[in-house]
């Protein structure tokens, strides 16, 4: 508890890009819950609003030893993030070719009695820049890929936990695949993998670990219009945290895993997807435990 506390007091402890996660080191910028069922599908040509409002409640901080660390977290965080996707109609190594822009916004309330912190904010995510997105499409199975570039846009400040900001660079690679059990498409099962990997911060001397990242959903088509299924997560940090501002063990490496519901209604009339899903967290690892809710607004133009 010594060493958190220390880590917290030096203005270490971060609220997530998006989704409101936090660490005692540090964490990448990828919001775990995003995607679900048929995560790894992308969709035909044309141009795609898709907005997350995620919402991320933890009153749990578990230590290095995944257990709970006493510290009295109380942390809530509501997130719009609006992603523009093109699919182009161009091919590229047999695959649709695309690529999208996603611009977060971020309320952040954190508490942490041990530390006697009370803080919130409002304002800019970091962006997510993916120049390059893949999509193949078999009989029963789809297949996407993608490259990515977070850029540090948002407002950062290390004296102010709740600032969404990570203050440093992320390249994020993205492979999955998505497989129908039927030939009608309406049993499907799905996994989408992320690897990170994070640049120095800008004002202070830390590179955060690289991470690797999966989502998965098993879903079923009910009268063509409805989704139902089970969605999960997990996270894994593989390399050490790096550099002479590193006040923590580097060797204790986050991780969890949450798993939840999905329900799903296509609207064909408004060229409209909505999703609904939920995941409560468990096996946390010097991070906190929660729980999140993704509403996610799909519009075809």
């Amino acid at each position: 508890m010594r060493k958190q506390l220390a880590v917290v007091m030096s203005g270490l402890v971060l609220v997530g890009c998006w989704a409101g996660i936090i660490n005692a080191g540090e964490s990448g910028h990828y919001p775990l819950g995003s995607e679900g069922i048929k995560a790894a599908t992308l969709p035909p040509p044309g141009w795609y609003l898709k907005t997350y409002t995620t919402y991320y409640h933890s009153n749990l901080f578990k230590d290095g030893a995944g257990n709970n660390s006493g510290l009295g977290l109380d942390l809530d965080a509501l997130a719009i993030a609006p992603r523009l996707l093109w699919m182009t109609g161009q091919k590229f190594l047999g695959a649709d070719y695309g690529m999208d822009v996603l611009i977060p916004l971020v309320y952040t309330d954190f508490e942490l009695d041990a530390a006697g912190i009370d803080d919130h904010e409002f304002c800019m995510g970091d962006m997510l820049l993916e120049p390059v997105d893949l999509g193949w499409h078999g009989d029963r199975w789809d297949i996407g890929a993608a490259v990515g570039l977070w850029f540090p846009t948002g407002k950062y400040d290390k004296n102010h936990p709740a600032s969404p900001g990570k203050d440093f660079w992320t390249t994020m690679f993205t492979l999955g695949g998505t497989y129908y059990f039927d030939q009608e498409k309406t049993w499907s099962s799905s996994i989408l993998g992320r690897y990170e990997i994070n640049c120095e911060k800008d004002e202070t001397d830390v590179q955060p670990g690289q991470d690797i990242l999966f989502e998965w959903g098993l879903g079923k088509t009910l009268a063509k219009v409805w989704e139902v299924g089970v969605i999960g997560y997990c996270e894994w940090q593989l390399t050490d945290d790096r550099g002479s501002d590193v006040t923590w063990d580097p060797d204790v490496h986050d991780r969890v895993a949450g798993i939840g519901p999905e329900l799903g209604l296509a609207i064909p009339s408004a060229n409209m997807f909505v999703s609904l899903r939920s995941a409560w967290e468990f096996s946390a690892v010097d991070r906190p435990e929660g729980t999140t809710v993704t509403l996610t607004v799909t519009k075809r133009f």
